[in-house]
């Protein structure tokens, strides 16, 4: 299936989003493997988006391992990374701190890049007693404070968080992504990384500088690590608000699939203004329309 006279232009390397695109829950969607050895075959460059922030490239990698997917973490690039790529093309100076909102992932890639952190999951614990005279005292050499996903969110996080970009100098505001909410299980849609991203913009007003989909750092950042323009690159994505956003956004070719989240029905409503070049109903009916 296609929009208007949209085509499936094989010869342009290819951005994928993850869950919905590769995989669904803990299965891969019938198809893919065969269509990313076909590609790859053709000589294409492969990248696997994701703006979860709660695992790390190294974490992604088992996942795809586990599904009998042939991937190297270098071509995984999550929002974990995002963050931690992007402080270090700003030289975020080693001698600083970075408090986490968020889960392993990010800590992960921070350590990776040899940044110091606190905060994430080792606060998960502490709770606020509003006492008279309480107060809580933040570290003074914290320079940024990175926000995504955080199953553990709490008071004394957000409080924390809330002194640093207030009160130390200079301190940098960085969220992994906006995502409204989530799909951590089938029953229901959870609130998402903005949820813990508004609660800072709420008392501290002011905006984060966002590394993940839709915003253009994270493509910025792999078309120059890959050595390709924007013009050879063609998101494929099942969300139109993140994926197709992205990619259109950032000069991409795109694609829409129906194997995730967003269905035929939302997608062809006059009330989307979000569309995409081509839509299918999986990945996969690109290697049925490449090889007919």
């Amino acid at each position: 299936m296609t929009l208007g006279s949209a085509s499936i232009d094989t010869t342009l390397d290819v951005i994928y989003h993850l869950k919905g695109v590769i995989w669904r829950g803990d299965s891969v969607i019938s198809g893919i493997p065969e269509t990313l050895d076909h590609l790859r075959s053709l000589g294409k460059q492969l990248y696997f988006v994701t703006n979860n922030s709660t695992k790390s490239r190294a974490g992604y990698l088992s996942k795809f391992t586990s599904l009998g997917l042939n991937i190297s973490a270098d071509e995984i690039y999550s929002s974990s990374y995002a963050a931690a790529s992007y402080l270090e093309s700003i030289n975020f100076p080693k001698d600083k701190k970075i408090y986490v909102i968020g889960q392993e992932g990010i800590l992960e890639e921070l350590e990776l890049k040899g940044f110091k952190y606190l905060g994430g999951p080792a606060d998960a614990d502490h709770r606020v007693e509003l006492k008279p005279g309480f107060r809580l005292d933040q570290d003074p050499d914290v320079g940024a404070v990175v926000v995504g996903f955080d199953r553990f969110v709490n008071y004394y996080k957000i409080q924390i968080a809330t002194l640093c970009l207030r009160e130390n100098p200079g301190c940098l505001f960085i969220a992994t992504n906006l995502d409204a909410v989530t799909h951590l299980t089938d029953a229901q849609e959870w609130a998402g990384a903005g949820s813990m991203v508004g609660a800072l913009r709420g008392s501290t007003k002011r905006e984060p500088t966002v590394v993940g989909k839709p915003a253009d750092f994270m493509l910025s950042d792999i078309a120059t690590h890959a050595g390709i323009d924007r013009s050879e690159i063609c998101m494929v994505g099942d969300r139109l608000d993140t994926d197709i956003a992205f990619g259109k956004d950032g000069g991409l070719s795109t694609i829409l699939v129906l194997s995730g989240v967003t269905s035929e029905e939302e997608l062809l409503s006059p009330d989307n203004k979000i569309r995409p070049d081509a839509y299918l109903d999986s990945l996969a009916d690109v290697l049925r329309l490449s090889t007919a």
